[in-house]
């Protein structure tokens, strides 16, 4: 080839001016990486704002639930009413209802008003800004103190779902006009005892410790007993679930032949992980209480259910910290004639642990808001006191946290629907809690080779 043929092939080939200009298909290829980029963080901004929109809807809506307004009055315990006989029998004096403590609290509402010079024209019902619970609540602490008959004592009662509404702006001047359950002048006399220093919207932690309520009394419903049956069944599932579920991995993962038989149960368990948990709350049914006979609404019977819903979950993060653990920590224990137990047990297992404790952790956070399953066992008791005692308490009837959520939800008073908002960011807090608590483990147990 001569040079003049050279020259000739140069046009056909253009020829770069710089090795740092850019020519169109890299132009191009750039381009589209940085769209993707573009694509990625619009992605991950929606995300967030929807996050944001429902973390800010649930407290807005929730946060007023753990406030709570509250009447005090002085109440005068007749003797001549609560103990006729005179001779402080606890036995005789529960003979009195409820009823027989509303004269009481109808009195000391009256003379409130009057003391603090209140006039309302057309007010009727007064007592009515005081939940029907008040009555129950007296009487429970004059049977407990009978000596207190015939003394006049300050109680410090539970406001109405409706006044107490009213504080937080879920009832107003207008909707008390089309309302049978509160009238305006009821309202005016609210404002005027909170004037007066008698009436207060404050904190109110009982409602983490109160137990649920019947339907027409919101205002003194709680997630006490709903706690206690999540954390019954919570300590179920973690004494079942980790060991199980551990075991099981190590022996596939470490001990097991590879063959057709164990090719199908890992397949069965990645299957398992992805069925509807609903499934494993009819399985439960058929198992736990037709079969073996297990009560219903017992924390235990949830408990199981929840175990046999978690362990594909741990079972399957088990494995993948056991697969993470580099062969070289094996091989270097064999070779100094370590046994194949001791090195799984001395060496693989302790630096797999980080990944075993996260696992179990997001598989309790799973199962703590599970509610299908829970709700084919009947983990829907209506249960008014708590269980006597922690031994027994996993065979008493309970509740759950999502199964409480669910039943708020389904009643019509609108103050309910509060207490739901509340349940969720409590059901909130404790995943978070759990989900810390697993970072704060791999931090601390995770090791670098």
């Amino acid at each position: 080839m001569t040079d003049a043929s050279i020259g000739e092939a140069t046009p056909a080939c253009p020829r770069k001016s710089s090795l740092f200009e850019l020519d169109a298909r890299t132009r191009k290829r750039n381009a589209a990486e940085a769209r993707f980029k573009i694509y990625g963080m619009i992605a991950v901004g929606i995300a967030v704002l929807m996050l944001v929109f429902l973390l800010t809807s649930i407290v807005r809506n929730g946060a007023s639930a753990f406030m709570q307004t509250f009447i005090t009055l002085d109440v005068t315990l007749e003797e001549s009413k609560l103990d006729k006989t005179g001779n402080r029998d606890p036995e005789e004096m529960a003979k009195v209802s409820t009823f027989g403590y509303a004269p009481l609290i109808k009195a000391a509402m009256e003379q409130a008003i009057a003391k603090n010079g209140i006039e309302i024209e057309g007010l009727s019902k007064p007592d009515s800004l005081i939940s029907k619970e008040a009555a129950a609540q007296m009487r429970n602490f004059v049977l407990a103190n009978p000596d207190v008959v015939g003394e006049t004592r300050t109680f410090e009662f539970v406001a109405a779902s409706r006044i107490d509404g009213y504080y937080k702006d879920r009832v107003t001047m207008e909707s008390a006009e089309r309302d049978s359950n509160v009238s305006p002048e009821q309202l005016l006399l609210a404002d005027a005892l909170k004037e007066a220093g008698v009436l207060e919207t404050r904190f109110n932690l009982k409602f983490i410790t109160w137990p649920d309520a019947s339907e027409n009394r919101p205002e003194v419903s709680g997630l006490g007993v709903a706690i206690l049956g999540s954390l019954y069944m919570m300590i179920v599932v973690l004494v079942l679930a980790l060991p199980i579920g551990v075991a099981a991995s190590i022996y596939l993962e470490e001990f097991a032949p590879k063959n057709r038989f164990t090719d199908l149960i890992e397949v069965n368990i990645s299957n398992l992980a992805a069925v509807p948990s609903i499934v494993f709350g009819i399985l439960g049914l058929a198992i736990f209480i037709n079969f073996a006979g297990l009560p219903q609404s017992a924390p235990i019977v949830g408990g199981l259910v929840l175990t046999l819903m978690t362990l594909p979950t741990i079972i399957i993060a088990t494995r993948a910290s056991l697969k993470a653990v580099p062969p070289s920590i094996r091989e270097a224990a064999l070779g100094v004639g370590a046994s194949k137990m001791q090195t799984v047990f001395h060496h693989v297992l302790p630096l797999a642990m980080p990944g075993i404790l996260t696992g179990t952790i997001i598989g309790l956070a799973q199962a703590l808001g599970e509610t299908a399953p829970l709700l084919l066992i009947g983990m829907v008791a209506f249960v008014r006191e708590y269980p006597a005692g922690i031994p027994d308490g996993f065979f008493d009837p309970a509740s759950a946290l999502p199964v409480q959520v669910y039943n708020w939800t389904q009643r019509a008073d609108p103050a309910f629907v509060e207490r739901a908002s509340g349940a969720i960011i409590v059901l909130l807090l404790f995943l978070f809690a759990m989900n810390a608590i697993a970072i704060i483990l791999r931090r601390r147990f995770e090791r670098r080779w």
